[in-house]
C-alpha cells in the first residue's frame, strides 16, 4: 500500500464493516490523501459513531450523508464533495455499500429482490452516475497515461457469491437476491469498464473475501477472514491496477475470478 498515493477518495457504506476499515487504513496510511469522503445513511446516528470518532483526528475525513437508494440524496452528497474539492475531481470512487437478506429459493420474496437489487446494483450505478464529473475532472487533470486506481476509477465491492462459474459458499446459503444482484453488479462494472474508458477512468470489480463482519456472519459458520486483512489486502491490490485489468473481477489477493 505504500505505493498508492490517491488525492481524494469516497467510500458509501463506510460507517461499519469493509467501508469502515477502508476509511481507517487509508487515514493511517504515512501518506494519507487529501480528502477521504465516507459516506453512511444517516452521519448523526449512532451508527456512525466510530466515523464521527475519527474526525477529530483526521481534518482530511468528511462525512456525507447519502442513501444509495434514494437519488436525491446521491445528488445532493456529490454537491457537497464537489464543494469541498473545488477545482479538482475525485480520484476514487468505491461502491462498498450492500445488503443481504439470507433466503433459499423457496422462501425469497419480490420484496427483498427488490430492495436487495436497488441498493446493491441500482445504487452503485446512481452513485457513478452523480460522481462521474469529478472522477472525469480528476482524469483530466491527471496528464499520465493509461488507467490507474490514483487516477480516476469506480470499484465496485462485490462477491464470488456472485459468480455463476464458482457459486461460492452455496451450501452455506442460498441467499438467492444478494447472489443476483452481485452477478448483475459484476456487468454492471464490465459494462461502466467499456463506457468510462474514454473517459480515463478504470473500472473494477472486487470480491473482498468471507469476511467477519455483520454481513459476513449471517451464516451460522464463522467467516475465515478478518476485516483487516481483506482491506490491507484490497488496498495493496488496487494500486497494481491498470488499463489491462479493466472491467475485470479480481479478488482481496488480486486473483482473476470467474464471471
Amino acid at each position: 500500500m505504500a505505493g498508492f498515493n490517491v488525492r481524494s477518495l469516497l467510500v458509501t457504506g463506510a460507517n461499519r464493516g469493509i467501508g469502515l476499515e477502508l476509511v481507517k487504513q487509508l487515514l493511517e496510511k504515512s501518506n494519507p490523501p487529501e480528502w477521504v469522503f465516507a459516506t453512511c445513511r444517516d452521519p448523526e446516528g449512532e451508527r456512525a459513531q466510530q466515523l464521527k470518532n475519527l474526525v477529530s483526528r483526521h481534518p482530511n475525513l468528511v462525512i456525507v450523508a447519502l442513501e444509495a437508494t434514494d437519488p436525491a440524496s446521491i445528488k445532493a452528497a456529490a454537491t457537497r464533495v464537489e464543494e469541498h474539492l473545488k477545482s479538482s475531481g475525485l480520484n476514487l470512487l468505491i461502491n462498498n455499500a450492500g445488503i443481504v437478506r439470507p433466503s433459499t429459493l423457496e422462501s425469497e420474496t419480490p420484496e427483498d429482490m427488490s430492495l436487495v437489487y436497488a441498493t446493491n446494483v441500482t445504487g452503485p450505478l446512481l452513485v457513478s452516475q452523480a460522481f462521474l464529473p469529478l472522477l472525469r475532472k480528476a482524469a483530466q487533470g491527471n496528464p499520465k497515461p493509461g488507467l490507474s486506481c490514483s487516477k480516476a476509477a469506480i470499484v465496485n465491492m462485490s462477491s464470488e457469491c456472485g459468480s455463476i462459474t464458482n457459486l461460492f459458499a452455496w451450501e452455506l446459503g442460498h441467499a438467492v437476491s444478494y447472489r443476483c444482484s452481485k452477478a448483475a453488479l459484476n456487468m454492471l462494472t464490465k459494462c461502466q469498464s467499456l463506457g468510462y474508458e474514454g473517459d480515463g477512468i478504470l473500472s473494477i470489480a472486487v470480491h473482498p473475501g468471507w469476511v467477519q463482519t455483520d454481513m459476513g456472519s449471517s451464516t451460522p459458520h464463522q467467516a475465515p477472514l478478518t476485516v483487516d486483512v481483506s482491506v490491507q489486502g484490497i488496498l495493496n491490490v488496487l494500486p497494481t491496477l491498470s488499463k489491462k485489468d479493466n472491467g475485470a473481477f479480481v479478488n482481496w489477493e488480486g486473483k482473476v475470478l470467474p464471471w
